[in-house]
């Protein structure tokens, strides 16, 4: 099984350390371990706000799971929004992980997911608080300020 994280494009042997497109129910349930940690628990979201379709496991999206020697400290999901984009979403990284270089590494699998899955462009809806990171990597916010789950957010693009 060949594992890919953005620091080594394939992984002949398993790494427990990066970021890897979940292929077991095992990486699965840790990818949505750590939403409900941060989403849930944290950040308040209701429960039947935080799943939805793309969750199912015969839904046509890839859920990455990012892990540090083994402990699961990240997520995110990718799937197509229309022809030539890719939707970035569910993008979460552990509180005690965060500004260690996490978020990027796991924004660097999902654009090259995306890539290679053939879209030329990504989007994202950001919380307000951490749009100067998506800035930090070229995304660009556009439209207005909008409420998700009572939090603040805006839609952010970038051209792969």
């Amino acid at each position: 099984m060949t594992h890919r994280n953005a620091d080594d494009k394939d992984l002949d042997t398993p790494s427990r350390t990066g970021v890897f497109v979940a292929q077991t129910e095992t990486e699965r349930e840790d990818a949505f371990s750590i939403r409900r940690t941060v989403f849930v628990e944290e950040q308040d979201v209701a429960e039947e706000l935080e799943w939805d379709e793309h969750d199912e496991p015969d839904a046509d999206a890839t859920h990455l799971v990012a892990y540090d020697d083994g402990t699961v400290v990240g997520a995110a999901r990718v799937r197509a929004y229309d022809e030539e984009t890719a939707k970035i979403e569910r993008v979460v990284v552990a509180a005690d992980r965060r500004e260690s270089g996490w978020g990027r590494r796991i924004m660097i699998t999902a654009e090259q997911e995306a890539e290679e899955m053939g879209f030329s462009k990504v989007i994202l809806n950001a919380q307000i608080r951490v749009q100067p990171f998506y800035e930090s990597l070229g995304y660009e916010a556009f439209g207005d300020e909008f409420m998700d789950a009572e939090i603040p957010h805006i839609s952010m693009r970038k051209r792969l």
